[in-house]
Protein backbone atom coordinates (compact mmCIF):
# COMPACT_ATOMS: atom_id res chain seq x y z
CA UNK A 1 0.00 0.00 0.00
CA UNK A 2 1.32 3.49 -0.78
CA UNK A 3 0.83 6.01 1.71
CA UNK A 4 3.21 8.82 0.08
CA UNK A 5 0.90 11.87 -1.34
CA UNK A 6 1.29 13.17 -5.00
CA UNK A 7 3.08 16.16 -5.78
CA UNK A 8 0.00 18.35 -6.67
CA UNK A 9 -1.40 17.11 -3.03
CA UNK A 10 1.38 18.03 -1.08
CA UNK A 11 1.58 21.52 -3.05
CA UNK A 12 -2.49 21.38 -1.69
CA UNK A 13 -0.76 20.75 2.32
CA UNK A 14 1.44 23.22 1.99
CA UNK A 15 -0.80 26.44 0.62
CA UNK A 16 -3.64 25.22 3.40
CA UNK A 17 -0.81 24.84 5.98
CA UNK A 18 0.77 28.25 5.33
CA UNK A 19 -2.39 29.88 5.08
CA UNK A 20 -2.92 28.38 8.43
CA UNK A 21 -0.11 30.35 9.99
CA UNK A 22 -0.84 33.46 8.86
CA UNK A 23 -4.27 33.69 9.81
CA UNK A 24 -4.91 31.88 13.32
CA UNK A 25 -5.63 34.32 15.79
CA UNK A 26 -2.46 34.88 18.13
CA UNK A 27 -4.78 35.29 21.06
CA UNK A 28 -6.25 31.90 20.87
CA UNK A 29 -5.44 30.16 24.04
CA UNK A 30 -5.68 26.21 22.88
CA UNK A 31 -5.66 23.45 25.65
CA UNK A 32 -6.74 21.09 23.52
CA UNK A 33 -10.18 20.45 24.49
CA UNK A 34 -13.35 21.22 22.23
CA UNK A 35 -15.89 22.61 24.39
CA UNK A 36 -19.00 23.42 23.74
CA UNK A 37 -19.50 26.93 23.17
CA UNK A 38 -22.23 27.20 25.74
CA UNK A 39 -21.88 31.09 25.88
CA UNK A 40 -23.09 33.42 23.17
CA UNK A 41 -19.64 35.03 23.06
CA UNK A 42 -17.54 32.09 22.28
CA UNK A 43 -20.21 31.12 20.01
CA UNK A 44 -19.31 34.58 18.33
CA UNK A 45 -15.63 33.89 18.48
CA UNK A 46 -15.96 30.70 16.87
CA UNK A 47 -18.10 32.22 14.11
CA UNK A 48 -15.62 34.75 13.64
CA UNK A 49 -12.95 31.97 12.72
CA UNK A 50 -15.05 30.08 10.86
CA UNK A 51 -16.01 33.58 8.31
CA UNK A 52 -11.87 33.97 8.12
CA UNK A 53 -11.51 30.66 6.74
CA UNK A 54 -14.72 31.10 4.47
CA UNK A 55 -13.66 34.34 2.97
CA UNK A 56 -9.84 32.82 2.40
CA UNK A 57 -11.56 29.95 0.28
CA UNK A 58 -11.05 27.29 3.23
CA UNK A 59 -14.63 26.41 4.15
CA UNK A 60 -16.68 23.70 2.91
CA UNK A 61 -13.89 22.61 0.75
CA UNK A 62 -15.92 18.95 -0.15
CA UNK A 63 -18.68 20.96 -1.70
CA UNK A 64 -18.85 20.91 -5.27
CA UNK A 65 -17.79 23.97 -7.28
CA UNK A 66 -21.09 24.76 -8.28
CA UNK A 67 -22.40 25.69 -4.17
CA UNK A 68 -18.94 26.89 -3.16
CA UNK A 69 -16.98 24.86 -2.62
CA UNK A 70 -13.40 23.43 -4.17
CA UNK A 71 -14.70 20.12 -5.24
CA UNK A 72 -11.86 18.70 -3.04
CA UNK A 73 -11.00 15.20 -3.64
CA UNK A 74 -11.07 12.27 -0.48
CA UNK A 75 -7.13 12.75 -0.27
CA UNK A 76 -6.79 16.59 0.00
CA UNK A 77 -9.88 16.47 2.29
CA UNK A 78 -7.68 14.07 4.57
CA UNK A 79 -4.90 16.57 4.15
CA UNK A 80 -7.20 19.24 5.42
CA UNK A 81 -8.06 17.77 8.47
CA UNK A 82 -4.84 16.84 9.23
CA UNK A 83 -3.43 20.16 9.10
CA UNK A 84 -6.57 21.74 10.72
CA UNK A 85 -5.47 19.60 13.62
CA UNK A 86 -1.52 19.84 13.24
CA UNK A 87 -1.81 23.54 13.71
CA UNK A 88 -4.53 23.72 16.77
CA UNK A 89 -6.91 25.28 14.85
CA UNK A 90 -9.67 26.94 16.87
CA UNK A 91 -12.77 25.11 16.02
CA UNK A 92 -15.74 26.36 14.04
CA UNK A 93 -19.81 26.80 13.72
CA UNK A 94 -22.24 25.30 11.79
CA UNK A 95 -20.78 21.21 11.54
CA UNK A 96 -24.28 20.27 11.06
CA UNK A 97 -25.22 22.75 8.16
CA UNK A 98 -21.62 21.77 6.13
CA UNK A 99 -21.54 18.14 7.16
CA UNK A 100 -24.84 17.13 6.74
CA UNK A 101 -27.76 19.65 5.63
CA UNK A 102 -25.66 21.05 2.64
CA UNK A 103 -25.25 17.80 1.23
CA UNK A 104 -28.38 16.29 2.04
CA UNK A 105 -30.07 19.18 0.37
CA UNK A 106 -28.01 19.22 -2.83
CA UNK A 107 -29.39 15.42 -3.38
CA UNK A 108 -32.88 15.75 -2.66
CA UNK A 109 -33.41 19.80 -2.12
CA UNK A 110 -35.90 21.45 -4.73
CA UNK A 111 -34.19 24.14 -6.81
CA UNK A 112 -36.16 26.56 -4.82
CA UNK A 113 -34.42 24.95 -1.06
CA UNK A 114 -31.45 24.98 -2.89
CA UNK A 115 -31.50 28.37 -3.71
CA UNK A 116 -32.60 29.44 -0.68
CA UNK A 117 -30.88 27.65 2.33
CA UNK A 118 -27.28 26.49 0.42
CA UNK A 119 -25.65 29.19 -0.26
CA UNK A 120 -26.26 30.90 3.51
CA UNK A 121 -24.35 27.70 4.92
CA UNK A 122 -20.87 27.81 4.06
CA UNK A 123 -20.71 31.66 5.45
CA UNK A 124 -22.00 30.72 9.45
CA UNK A 125 -25.15 32.96 7.99
CA UNK A 126 -27.63 31.09 9.13
CA UNK A 127 -26.73 28.30 11.89
CA UNK A 128 -28.29 24.82 11.22
CA UNK A 129 -29.29 22.00 14.07
CA UNK A 130 -31.07 18.56 13.46
CA UNK A 131 -33.91 17.09 14.74
CA UNK A 132 -34.14 13.43 14.90
CA UNK A 133 -33.56 11.10 18.11
CA UNK A 134 -36.68 11.44 20.17
CA UNK A 135 -37.19 10.53 24.01
CA UNK A 136 -39.00 7.50 23.81
CA UNK A 137 -37.60 5.61 21.13
CA UNK A 138 -33.58 5.93 22.04
CA UNK A 139 -31.82 4.92 18.66
CA UNK A 140 -34.84 3.23 16.65
CA UNK A 141 -34.77 6.65 14.54
CA UNK A 142 -37.75 5.33 12.82
CA UNK A 143 -40.22 4.99 15.66
CA UNK A 144 -40.85 9.10 15.92
CA UNK A 145 -43.53 10.10 17.18
CA UNK A 146 -43.36 14.00 16.29
CA UNK A 147 -46.37 14.58 14.26
CA UNK A 148 -47.25 16.87 11.62
CA UNK A 149 -50.84 17.20 10.17
CA UNK A 150 -50.84 18.67 6.40
CA UNK A 151 -53.30 21.90 6.45
CA UNK A 152 -52.53 22.21 2.83
CA UNK A 153 -50.05 24.67 2.26
CA UNK A 154 -48.75 24.05 5.61
CA UNK A 155 -47.66 21.36 8.25
CA UNK A 156 -49.17 21.87 11.56
CA UNK A 157 -45.85 19.90 13.95
CA UNK A 158 -46.49 19.14 17.65
CA UNK A 159 -43.98 16.80 19.08
CA UNK A 160 -40.71 16.65 21.09
CA UNK A 161 -36.76 16.15 20.19
CA UNK A 162 -33.76 15.42 22.09
CA UNK A 163 -30.07 15.34 21.69
CA UNK A 164 -30.22 17.86 19.55
CA UNK A 165 -26.87 19.71 19.39
CA UNK A 166 -26.64 23.69 19.20
CA UNK A 167 -29.99 24.26 18.70
CA UNK A 168 -29.85 27.13 21.51
CA UNK A 169 -28.02 28.69 18.73
CA UNK A 170 -29.40 27.74 15.42
CA UNK A 171 -31.76 29.39 13.24
CA UNK A 172 -33.02 26.52 11.56
CA UNK A 173 -33.32 22.72 11.99
CA UNK A 174 -34.41 19.81 10.15
CA UNK A 175 -36.93 17.64 11.27
CA UNK A 176 -37.90 14.05 10.48
CA UNK A 177 -41.89 14.04 11.51
CA UNK A 178 -44.47 11.35 10.97
CA UNK A 179 -46.97 12.35 8.36
CA UNK A 180 -48.84 9.16 8.02
CA UNK A 181 -49.21 7.11 11.66
CA UNK A 182 -51.90 4.31 9.80
CA UNK A 183 -48.66 2.70 7.43
CA UNK A 184 -45.38 0.83 8.61
CA UNK A 185 -43.14 3.19 10.09
CA UNK A 186 -40.65 3.55 7.92
CA UNK A 187 -43.20 4.48 5.04
CA UNK A 188 -44.92 7.42 7.20
CA UNK A 189 -42.16 9.70 7.58
CA UNK A 190 -41.44 13.36 5.98
CA UNK A 191 -38.49 15.75 6.43
CA UNK A 192 -39.28 19.34 6.85
CA UNK A 193 -36.68 22.44 7.38
CA UNK A 194 -38.16 24.23 10.74
CA UNK A 195 -37.34 27.96 11.01
CA UNK A 196 -35.92 27.58 14.80
CA UNK A 197 -37.45 31.22 15.96
CA UNK A 198 -41.12 29.82 14.77
CA UNK A 199 -44.23 30.44 17.56
CA UNK A 200 -44.37 27.47 19.55
CA UNK A 201 -40.62 26.27 20.05
CA UNK A 202 -39.26 25.90 23.11
CA UNK A 203 -35.53 25.16 23.21
CA UNK A 204 -34.43 23.47 26.98
CA UNK A 205 -30.93 22.95 27.33
CA UNK A 206 -29.77 19.36 28.70
CA UNK A 207 -26.92 19.75 31.10
CA UNK A 208 -23.82 17.13 31.06
CA UNK A 209 -22.12 16.33 33.67
CA UNK A 210 -19.22 18.41 32.37
CA UNK A 211 -21.72 21.63 33.42
CA UNK A 212 -21.80 22.45 29.38
CA UNK A 213 -25.13 22.30 27.53
CA UNK A 214 -24.88 22.04 24.07
CA UNK A 215 -27.25 19.02 24.33
CA UNK A 216 -30.80 20.26 24.21
CA UNK A 217 -34.34 19.47 24.10
CA UNK A 218 -36.98 20.81 21.42
CA UNK A 219 -40.62 21.15 22.01
CA UNK A 220 -42.89 21.92 19.38
CA UNK A 221 -46.39 23.05 20.06
CA UNK A 222 -48.79 23.84 16.94
CA UNK A 223 -45.55 24.94 15.01
CA UNK A 224 -46.80 25.91 11.56
CA UNK A 225 -43.98 24.67 8.35
CA UNK A 226 -44.72 26.02 4.87
CA UNK A 227 -45.29 23.33 2.53
CA UNK A 228 -42.48 24.71 0.97
CA UNK A 229 -40.18 23.28 3.63
CA UNK A 230 -40.95 19.63 2.48
CA UNK A 231 -37.70 17.90 1.44
CA UNK A 232 -38.08 15.19 -0.99
CA UNK A 233 -41.97 13.42 -0.79
CA UNK A 234 -44.44 13.53 1.81
CA UNK A 235 -44.37 9.83 3.58
CA UNK A 236 -41.09 9.23 2.33
CA UNK A 237 -38.71 11.04 4.39
CA UNK A 238 -36.84 8.01 5.68
CA UNK A 239 -34.89 8.03 2.45
CA UNK A 240 -33.88 11.53 3.47
CA UNK A 241 -33.21 10.72 6.82
CA UNK A 242 -30.56 7.85 5.63
CA UNK A 243 -28.96 10.16 3.41
CA UNK A 244 -28.11 12.32 6.18
CA UNK A 245 -27.08 9.68 8.89
CA UNK A 246 -24.88 8.20 5.79
CA UNK A 247 -22.91 11.44 6.13
CA UNK A 248 -23.37 11.73 9.71
CA UNK A 249 -21.39 7.86 10.23
CA UNK A 250 -18.82 8.76 7.37
CA UNK A 251 -18.04 11.65 10.01
CA UNK A 252 -18.16 10.32 13.29
CA UNK A 253 -16.53 7.47 12.24
CA UNK A 254 -13.51 8.18 13.12
CA UNK A 255 -11.49 11.35 11.43
CA UNK A 256 -9.20 12.38 14.34
CA UNK A 257 -5.53 10.69 14.34
CA UNK A 258 -5.54 9.23 18.03
CA UNK A 259 -1.97 8.79 18.48
CA UNK A 260 -2.46 12.57 19.12
CA UNK A 261 -4.29 11.86 22.44
CA UNK A 262 -1.59 9.00 23.38
CA UNK A 263 1.29 11.61 22.92
CA UNK A 264 -0.35 13.60 25.71
CA UNK A 265 -0.92 10.92 27.58
CA UNK A 266 2.66 10.24 27.79
CA UNK A 267 3.43 13.79 28.25
CA UNK A 268 1.03 13.50 31.15
CA UNK A 269 3.32 10.48 32.71
CA UNK A 270 6.39 12.67 32.14
CA UNK A 271 4.91 15.29 34.58
CA UNK A 272 3.18 13.45 37.55
CA UNK A 273 5.21 10.91 39.54
CA UNK A 274 4.30 7.23 41.03
CA UNK A 275 6.47 6.05 43.33
CA UNK A 276 8.85 9.30 43.90
CA UNK A 277 10.00 8.89 40.64
CA UNK A 278 8.30 10.12 36.91
CA UNK A 279 5.49 7.88 36.20
CA UNK A 280 6.77 7.73 32.85
CA UNK A 281 10.22 5.62 34.56
CA UNK A 282 7.53 2.66 35.39
CA UNK A 283 7.61 -0.01 32.88
CA UNK A 284 3.61 -0.85 33.81
CA UNK A 285 3.06 3.13 32.86
CA UNK A 286 5.16 2.50 29.58
CA UNK A 287 3.37 -0.59 28.56
CA UNK A 288 0.22 0.75 28.99
CA UNK A 289 0.65 3.73 27.09
CA UNK A 290 2.02 1.48 24.36
CA UNK A 291 -1.12 -0.45 24.50
CA UNK A 292 -3.10 2.35 23.58
CA UNK A 293 -0.54 3.39 20.71
CA UNK A 294 -0.76 0.27 18.91
CA UNK A 295 -4.51 0.55 19.26
CA UNK A 296 -4.77 3.54 17.94
CA UNK A 297 -2.15 2.60 15.02
CA UNK A 298 -4.68 -0.24 14.41
CA UNK A 299 -7.73 2.17 14.11
CA UNK A 300 -5.22 4.68 11.83
CA UNK A 301 -4.99 1.82 9.38
CA UNK A 302 -8.84 1.12 9.58
CA UNK A 303 -9.57 4.46 8.50
CA UNK A 304 -7.09 3.75 5.59
CA UNK A 305 -8.93 1.12 4.67
CA UNK A 306 -12.47 2.93 4.66
CA UNK A 307 -11.11 5.86 2.67
CA UNK A 308 -9.59 3.26 -0.33
CA UNK A 309 -12.83 2.11 -0.43
CA UNK A 310 -14.31 5.19 -1.20
CA UNK A 311 -11.58 6.16 -3.56
CA UNK A 312 -12.34 2.82 -5.72
CA UNK A 313 -16.23 4.19 -5.34
CA UNK A 314 -17.31 1.02 -3.53
CA UNK A 315 -19.85 1.32 -0.52
CA UNK A 316 -19.58 2.08 2.47
CA UNK A 317 -18.15 -1.27 4.09
CA UNK A 318 -18.47 -1.89 7.85
CA UNK A 319 -15.62 0.62 8.91
CA UNK A 320 -17.24 2.86 9.98
CA UNK A 321 -19.46 1.06 12.64
CA UNK A 322 -15.51 -0.16 13.74
CA UNK A 323 -14.07 3.15 13.84
CA UNK A 324 -17.09 4.66 16.00
CA UNK A 325 -17.06 2.12 18.05
CA UNK A 326 -13.50 1.35 18.43
CA UNK A 327 -12.23 5.29 18.74
CA UNK A 328 -14.92 5.77 21.27
CA UNK A 329 -13.85 3.21 24.09
CA UNK A 330 -10.33 3.71 23.22
CA UNK A 331 -11.01 7.10 24.06
CA UNK A 332 -12.62 5.97 27.15
CA UNK A 333 -10.32 3.69 28.60
CA UNK A 334 -7.28 6.19 28.14
CA UNK A 335 -8.99 9.01 30.00
CA UNK A 336 -9.77 6.50 32.98
CA UNK A 337 -5.95 5.73 32.81
CA UNK A 338 -5.28 9.18 33.10
CA UNK A 339 -7.39 9.30 35.69
CA UNK A 340 -4.78 7.03 37.44
CA UNK A 341 -1.99 8.55 36.57
CA UNK A 342 -3.27 11.72 38.40
CA UNK A 343 -4.88 10.03 41.75
CA UNK A 344 -5.39 12.64 43.57
CA UNK A 345 -4.93 16.02 41.00
CA UNK A 346 -7.60 13.36 39.38
CA UNK A 347 -10.33 15.50 41.66
CA UNK A 348 -9.61 19.28 40.25
CA UNK A 349 -12.13 20.49 37.96
CA UNK A 350 -11.56 22.22 34.84
CA UNK A 351 -9.55 25.57 34.90
CA UNK A 352 -9.27 24.58 38.94
CA UNK A 353 -5.88 26.62 41.17
CA UNK A 354 -2.91 24.19 41.00
CA UNK A 355 -5.11 21.28 38.67
CA UNK A 356 -2.37 19.64 36.10
CA UNK A 357 -2.85 21.07 32.95
CA UNK A 358 -5.19 22.90 33.87
CA UNK A 359 -7.84 19.76 34.78
CA UNK A 360 -8.50 18.82 31.03
CA UNK A 361 -8.30 15.19 31.82
CA UNK A 362 -11.05 15.64 34.64
CA UNK A 363 -13.38 17.17 32.06
CA UNK A 364 -12.22 15.00 29.19
CA UNK A 365 -12.82 12.06 31.44
CA UNK A 366 -16.24 13.41 32.28
CA UNK A 367 -17.17 14.39 28.34
CA UNK A 368 -15.67 10.74 27.15
CA UNK A 369 -19.33 9.34 27.77
CA UNK A 370 -20.67 11.39 25.45
CA UNK A 371 -18.84 9.71 22.03
CA UNK A 372 -20.16 6.61 23.43
CA UNK A 373 -24.06 7.95 22.42
CA UNK A 374 -23.54 10.12 19.57
CA UNK A 375 -24.34 9.22 15.60
CA UNK A 376 -25.77 5.71 17.05
CA UNK A 377 -24.65 4.11 20.52
CA UNK A 378 -21.88 1.63 20.75
CA UNK A 379 -24.65 -0.80 21.14
CA UNK A 380 -26.30 -0.35 18.06
CA UNK A 381 -22.56 -0.22 16.68
CA UNK A 382 -22.35 -3.97 18.19
CA UNK A 383 -25.07 -5.11 16.15
CA UNK A 384 -24.20 -3.91 12.88
CA UNK A 385 -20.45 -5.47 13.54
CA UNK A 386 -22.13 -8.81 14.63
CA UNK A 387 -25.04 -9.33 12.21
CA UNK A 388 -23.44 -7.73 8.89
CA UNK A 389 -19.91 -8.64 9.40
CA UNK A 390 -19.40 -11.41 11.52
CA UNK A 391 -23.36 -13.10 10.31
CA UNK A 392 -24.14 -13.47 13.89
CA UNK A 393 -27.72 -14.10 14.36
CA UNK A 394 -30.07 -11.42 15.75
CA UNK A 395 -30.12 -11.26 19.82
Amino acid sequence: MDFSFSPQEETFRQEFRSWLEANIPRDWRDDGELHDPDSKEEFERRRAWHRKLYDGGWMCIHWPEEYGGRGASLIEQVIYHEELDRAKAPPTVNFQGIARVGPTLMQWGTPEQKQRFIPRIPPAEEIWCQGLSEPNHGSDLAAVETRAIDQGDHFLVNGAKVWTSNAHHADYTTLLCRTDPDVPKHKGLSYLLVDMKSPGITVRPLVQITGEHGFNQVFFEDVQVPMANLVGEKNRGWMVAITNMMFERTIHGGRTDMMVEVEQLMNLAKQVERHGQPAWQDSYVRQRIAGFACEASALKYTSFRQLTRQLQGQPPGPEGSMMKLGTSTLNHRMQEFAMELLGPYSQFEYQADQAIDRGKWSHRMLAARRSTIAAGTNEIQHNIIGERVLGLPKG
